[in-house]
């Protein structure tokens, strides 16, 4: 995918139009959208092959490029390149309101084929890159553009498999991928969930990713065998279907909550959420269930709820800084993966986990552009 675009200053202010030239409240308007697919050499052989992160391109008439980040793939791609970029090329913002009126025309003119799905996830990166665009134009971070005072530190939880290690980089809060495999899945999951408690301490937050593998006798099985452990939640045990059903668990798990949320999209599909009371945490997914836009709309619905929102995959850029301005947890998600393994470095400026926090930084936009080499 080389060449789709010009890589080099294009995160920044151009020389040639000045940083004094640049007046916050400046209408600016959409000279070109491009989305590309990166050139991911470590993605898991999964759907994730080929339908992994999209990177989105957004050039304004002052020279300005903002960054946004996408689900969806190579199909996302084909959406922002093609419809999206057609009928957003000439539209002016210069506000929140603005970009939130922009995600309501595209979602509009894509309800023949979106609604949920690849389409919001390609809308997503659109609408993160309007946000990265603004926040360039103001001279601030995306966190300021939501809220003057927003959190400068925020509490990370890991997922995956390396507790050791986990616990060596002073995260104290982790979070265990186990999908059900039969009825030896009991005895692993017991194992693997004492061994988080043990090395990271009774205080400490042990949640269970089960990737929709479990059912309703599943779930009050494995609930049963986990009860001494004191797990925190466990995520997505059903199928986003499910919801009614999950619902009706969430009463007989307790203390333990239920979390989930990842794969559902739009403020549209959180009601439905919402209406059958199945979860206590809701956990939106930003670069895939609409963006920051969608992901303001899902946290006035939570409130009315009276649910938490852990955004999925939060200690990203495009999370924390919505975690960071608003009233979603103290609690974003970043994925360490294992000591030692190889890992696609697609965002240069990406904060990183320190002693178990992480800080959104002060740069303009989401402070993040993207490493050539990937593209």
């Amino acid at each position: 995918m080389t060449g789709c675009w010009a890589y080099g200053s294009q995160g920044s202010i151009p020389t040639e139009v000045g940083s004094t030239q640049i007046k916050r409240h400046v209408r600016l308007k959409v000279a070109s959208v491009r989305a590309v697919y990166p050139n991911y050499k470590h993605t898991a052989p999964s759907w994730r092959t080929h339908l992994w992160q999209i990177v989105v391109r957004i050039e304004t008439d002052a020279g300005l490029v903002g960054w946004g980040f996408g689900g969806g793939g190579k199909s996302a791609v084909e959406i922002v390149n093609g419809h999206f970029a057609e009928i957003l090329v000439g539209k002016s913002f210069d506000s929140v309101s603005d970009i939130s009126d922009i995600w309501d025309y595209l979602y509009a003119e894509s309800i023949p084929y979106g609604r949920k799905g690849i389409a919001i996830m390609a809308l997503s990166g659109v609408d993160l890159a309007l946000f990265d665009a603004l926040g360039k134009a103001e001279s601030v971070p995306v966190a300021r553009l939501l809220n003057d005072t927003p959190r400068r530190q925020i509490r990370c939880y890991a997922t995956g498999t390396d507790t050791d290690w986990y616990a060596e980089r002073g995260f104290t809060a982790h979070k265990m991928p186990h999908r059900w495999a039969g009825d030896s899945s009991i005895e692993t999951a017991v194992g693997v969930a004492e061994k988080m408690r043990e090395v990271h301490g009774p205080d400490a937050e042990v949640m269970l990713d089960v990737y929709m593998s479990w059912d309703l006798a599943i779930t009050l099985k494995m609930h049963d065998a986990l009860k001494h452990i004191g797990l925190y939640w466990y995520e997505d045990i059903l199928t986003p279907d499910d919801l009614a059903e999950i619902g009706s668990l969430r009463r007989k798990t307790r203390p333990v909550k239920m979390a989930g949320g990842e794969h559902e999209f739009t403020a549209h599909g959180f009601a439905e959420i919402a209406r059958t009371k199945a979860y206590d945490i809701w956990q939106p997914d930003i670069t895939w269930c609409g963006g920051i836009t969608a992901g303001l709309r899902i946290l006035e619905m939570a409130k009315a709820a009276k649910a938490e929102v852990v955004p999925h995959r939060g200690g990203e850029p495009w999370g924390l800084h919505l975690i960071a301005a608003s009233d979603c947890e103290d609690f974003a998600e970043v994925l360490p993966g294992t000591r030692g393994a190889a890992t696609d470095d697609l965002w240069i400026g990406a904060p990183e986990a320190v002693d178990g926090y992480i800080e959104p930084g002060d740069e303009s936009g989401f402070g993040v552009e993207p490493n050539s080499d990937l593209l």
